[in-house]
């Protein structure tokens, strides 16, 4: 038995990844055992056909590093495809609305997906397992159905989100998906029902006999660019044949004398660097947990970093990203007196509507020292269903830019900007905190303040994740329901638009391990506004 911690948002997976380590697997074997289990239990937030980021923190490997694996634009994919469907932006920046909504739902939304590969790799190169053993689990999973969980039925059921079409327009998109999900009525069932899915079953069992290869280029590959091309899609096999992973250092910086080492673009562990170098010179832990000049100075350095990366980031394999910029510490001492100052930074958008946060998370340390944070997501789920296949497809499409010539425009290959941050913050040499969170562009907020809240007002895990939570993606700050209207009231007076959430936990879904040694040598927090656990082995 290997001892260790698995967090992450379905209780399913985490038991899954915490019955690896207690097989003797170590946490790469736990993490992956966690995220093909995801696949099936959570299906519209992760799955074999999304994308994601994996940090590696591996001493008994002697590596540390990323497999990156976002999605990628079919080569069929052009800058100019879009261009006159235009509606509106996403409030936090992070793509846009369509007239036709062809970037969103349906088959021209899918992108060349990354995960099974990711997945497939990490096993071979650094697990202990075979790759029939890591998979088994999902497969059983899909063969007794998975139960509706909360989250999932509030997901499932949420209305049209700031004129994003709705998850229940997608479930009825195709046949297959409908028939899976939906009932004689084309409605979701409630929570508590037990939702079978064999054609899941079949496909985790072609791919436990043949491998990721199947998917990207065999006889599965095959029978996916079949059906794009019968509906219209853009992926083709070559598409699938050519995808590649991407091996990656961690970028690192520094926060209150501690090393932080977070993801390279195009995922989003710039911000998290850049917002820490700002917010070290300000004393957050005198000024009050959540008060109003916390809430303002943090939301402020949220503001600036997201200008920044509004305007810089994008994909590095197509565009010259100043990533030093992001790092460098006297931008961040200048933009901090900037602050101090008073100026509020002005976040430009087109329209207002509002991202979806199709996303999740599995975080896993074990006692060799190896820590896995690992971010996988659907993106946008497309809605698309491949007869007889049962997983979902990405909608990644929705991400880009649909105006020619700017950083995040279409392109073919090319990668999408994602708030995706698996972050590890080390005390000396070893890691102190190991993070990670779904939730779209909330994300990056969501993981800056849980680090905040170890760092700068000593909480344990479990506080720091669960303590209410704030995020400026653009002029507005948005607010938990759970910070007192006092405060939002004080914030009121100094100008700053103000929206207030309906939740008491929101903005990410932030889950994480932290590792303070002595006598307690783990303590995890799982979110409390999503549904999972931190659980030790």
């Amino acid at each position: 038995m290997t001892k260790g911690m698995v967090c992450a948002p379905q209780p399913e997976a985490v038991e899954a990844g915490a019955l690896a380590l207690k097989r003797g697997g170590n946490a790469v074997d736990a993490a992956m055992t966690c995220a093909l289990v995801q696949t099936v239990v959570d299906p519209m937030m992760c799955g074999i056909a999304g994308f994601g980021t994996m940090q590696l923190y591996l001493p008994d490997r002697n590596h540390h590093g990323y497999i990156d694996f976002h999605t990628t634009a079919p080569g069929a994919a052009t800058e100019t495809m879009w261009a006159d469907q235009i509606k509106s932006q996403a409030r936090d920046g992070f793509g846009f609305i369509l007239h036709n909504r062809a970037n969103e739902c349906g088959y021209e939304a899918i992108m060349t997906p990354g995960s099974l590969k990711a997945y497939y790799e990490a096993v071979s190169e650094y697990g202990t397992f075979d790759w029939k053993d890591i998979i088994q689990p999902a497969i059983e999973h899909a063969e007794d159905g998975f139960v509706i969980r909360p989250h999932v039925d509030e997901f499932w059921s949420a209305a049209n989100v700031m004129g994003r079409m709705s998850m229940l327009d997608k479930m009825r998109y195709t046949k297959p998906t409908r028939e899976i999900y939906c009932d004689d009525n084309g409605q979701t069932y409630p929570v508590g029902t037990r939702v079978q899915n064999p054609g899941m079953k079949r496909t985790l069992e072609r791919l436990r006999d043949g491998g990721a290869e199947i998917f990207y280029g065999g006889e599965l590959g095959e029978e996916i660019a079949a059906d794009m091309a019968a509906n219209g899609g853009l992926l083709n096999l070559d598409d699938l044949k050519n995808y590649k992973t991407i091996r990656s250092e961690p970028l690192w910086g520094t926060y209150r004398g501690h090393k932080v080492a977070s993801a390279q673009p195009p995922a989003g562990g710039a911000m998290i660097i850049e917002m820490l170098n700002i917010l070290e010179h300000f004393d957050l832990g005198n000024m009050g947990h959540n008060s109003p000049d916390y809430i303002a100075t943090v939301a402020e350095a949220m503001k600036f970093a997201t200008i920044d990366k509004d305007n810089k980031m994008g994909d590095p394999s197509f565009d010259d990203v100043p990533i030093n910029e992001f790092l460098d510490r006297q931008y961040a001492a200048d933009v901090a007196a900037r602050i101090k100052a008073g100026e509020k930074a002005n976040v430009i958008r087109l329209d207002n509507p509002e991202e979806s946060k199709d996303t999740t998370h599995v975080t896993v340390v074990d006692q060799y020292g190896n820590a896995v944070s690992m971010t996988h997501s659907l993106g946008m789920p497309s809605g698309v269903v491949t007869d007889g296949m049962g997983f979902m497809y990405n909608g990644c499409m929705g991400a880009f830019d649909p105006r020619p010539g700017m950083p995040h425009s279409i392109g073919p290959g090319k990668r999408r900007f994602t708030a995706m941050c698996p972050t590890i913050v080390f005390k000396g040499d070893d890691p102190y905190v190991v993070v990670g969170a779904p939730g779209g562009t909330f994300i990056t907020m969501g993981v800056l303040q849980a680090i905040l809240n170890v760092m700068d007002f000593d909480m344990t895990m479990l506080e720091a994740v669960a303590a209410p939570r704030i995020t400026a993606n653009s002029n507005t700050i948005d607010f938990s329901n759970r910070i007192p209207h006092f405060v939002t009231d004080e914030l009121a007076s100094r100008g700053y638009p103000i929206e207030r959430n309906p939740f008491g936990y929101v903005f990410a879904g932030v889950h994480g391990i932290r590792i303070p040694g002595g006598n307690r040598k783990w303590d995890g927090g799982a979110d409390p506004g999503r549904d999972g656990m931190a659980l030790e082995v």
